[in-house]
């Protein structure tokens, strides 16, 4: 019985180190971001970071990563693109791409949680993506007081090519993390 017991709590240990590891990447590679002089926008690293965590932990466990994440920038740690933070930021014209992610994070993870096959993970990561895309576009047409064309112009088409290449790279590198974590016996 207390054998069974450690186990679990070591399993809910692990888990948490893990979850608690996943968000600390992200708050590291979310503020690295350049800005783009065509949009206010900049170029992230936050999904990078989130396609990883998918991997790593799946849609639940990944996307409470996010959530965490997202709180520790809520609260005033600098941990937003371009080491911002707050509600203001939230608010702001870009917050809608940070509440999109976590749309984005359930999307990706159901869809890599329930197949290994790499076009069908690419083509939801893409949708993910896409979602998230739709709320940032939204809430910048609003808060910029732009038509939804021109947030569309100004904070998604300069950044699909890129977003693309995250994608490849997370597909490339995540199931690799993923599985030299359960050998160590840490997923």
């Amino acid at each position: 019985m207390e054998a069974s017991m450690n186990e679990k709590k070591k399993l809910n240990t692990k888990t948490l180190a893990l979850i608690g590891v996943m968000t600390a990447v992200t708050c590291i590679l979310g503020p690295l971001s350049i800005p783009l002089p065509i949009s206010p926008v900049p170029i992230s690293l936050t999904n990078l970071a989130i396609y990883f965590s998918l991997y790593v932990l799946g849609m639940k466990k990944g996307t409470v990563s996010y959530l965490i994440y997202l709180l520790i920038g809520f609260i005033g740690l600098p941990v937003f693109s371009s080491f911002t933070s707050g509600p203001a930021k939230l608010l702001g014209p870009t917050g809608g791409y940070l509440i999109g992610f976590i749309f984005m994070a359930l999307i990706g993870g159901f869809v890599i949680d329930r197949t290994g096959n790499v076009p069908v993970c690419f083509i939801g990561l893409v949708i993910a993506t896409a979602v998230c895309y739709m709320f940032g576009t939204a809430w910048l047409a609003y808060q910029g007081g732009m038509t939804f064309y021109a947030a569309l112009a100004a904070g998604v088409i300069p950044f699909i090519p890129g977003d693309l290449a995250k994608i490849v790279i997370a597909m490339l590198a995540g199931p690799q993390i993923r599985k030299r974590l359960r050998k160590a016996g840490l997923v």
